[in-house]
């Protein structure tokens, strides 16, 4: 009749269980924040990330797909390599004319931005 009278306080075995279900609970947690995340490796979507937008040390995410690209700025503006394609003129009615330089021509394509 010992057994009938014996203690749930002092097996400790209950503690192990307890301890099991407040791990199961911080998983389930982390899953689902590892799930709402914009980047999470489990969503299709393509998603853009800005972090510190504005300022000197920037960055740009972009997700396609399962491809992951990070940009990092250097801080300053305007900053790239290539080369100048033309010139732009708006026009008084509010269209755009490009001039390109390569070919020295002053026709250019029209462009109406309205």
């Amino acid at each position: 009749m010992r057994f009938l009278d014996e203690d749930e306080e002092l097996n400790p075995i209950v503690s192990a269980v307890n301890l099991v279900d407040v791990f199961l609970v911080i998983i389930a947690a982390l899953l689902i924040a590892i799930a709402q995340n914009p980047l999470s490796p489990f969503t299709a979507e393509n998603v853009t990330v800005v972090k510190n937008a504005g300022e000197p040390n920037m960055e740009v995410i972009v997700k396609e797909g399962k491809e992951i690209k990070q940009y990092k700025s250097n801080g300053e503006i305007g900053s790239g390599e290539g080369m100048r394609a033309g010139v732009a003129y708006k026009m008084a009615d509010g269209s755009f004319v490009y001039v390109p330089e390569s070919d020295g021509s002053a026709t250019g394509k029209q462009e109406n931005t309205q």
